[in-house]
């Protein structure tokens, strides 16, 4: 027997997890992006992450092609970025207004985000609805300030003053 959807739905909310802005380019070099919060660490040596992307997002099918593709780790004040990239935005106007820059391989980072890692894809795996990608890390530039969380259905922000 297997849980029902909203089972599951409900017990993934109980996980907190940061969020991520996953970015790429296009086949006609536009930048593309969604927000993302399935990411983690897969590997130290190599350094490897991955990602989980639904086949339908336009940036999973631009990551296949191209093979590149940056995380960009958000701060606790970038919630408005997030809601812009979750759908806040058409597509094509999504970059309008972040700042970003091109990255060693031509994909877009974000300029403002606490983090960003820069990845040549290495696998993907298809996983029901989703491609789970695995990238090995060619870049990683850390930038100060606390992450935006996700936690039961709502952003979160850490209270701890020390924790920068």
């Amino acid at each position: 027997m297997t849980v029902n959807a909203e089972a599951f739905k409900k017990a993934l909310q109980d996980w907190a997890s940061g969020v991520t802005i996953v970015t790429t380019t296009s086949s006609s070099n536009e930048p593309l992006g969604m927000t993302a919060t399935s990411f983690t660490s897969v590997s130290m040596e190599p350094p490897q992450i991955l990602v989980c992307i639904n086949d339908s997002a336009l940036t999973s099918a631009a990551i296949a092609e191209n093979h590149y593709f940056a995380v960009n780790i958000l701060g606790a004040d970038q919630q408005a970025i997030s809601n812009l990239f979750a759908g806040g935005a058409s597509v094509e106007n999504r970059f309008e207004s972040v700042a970003w820059s091109k990255g060693i391989n031509a994909v877009p980072v974000l300029d403002e985000s606490i983090a960003s890692l820069e990845c040549k894809v290495v696998q993907q795996i298809r996983a029901g609805t989703h491609w789970v990608i695995i990238g090995e890390v060619k870049q990683a530039i850390c930038r100060s300030g606390k992450p935006l969380l996700y936690f039961r259905t709502r952003y979160r922000q850490l209270n701890n003053e020390s924790d920068q």
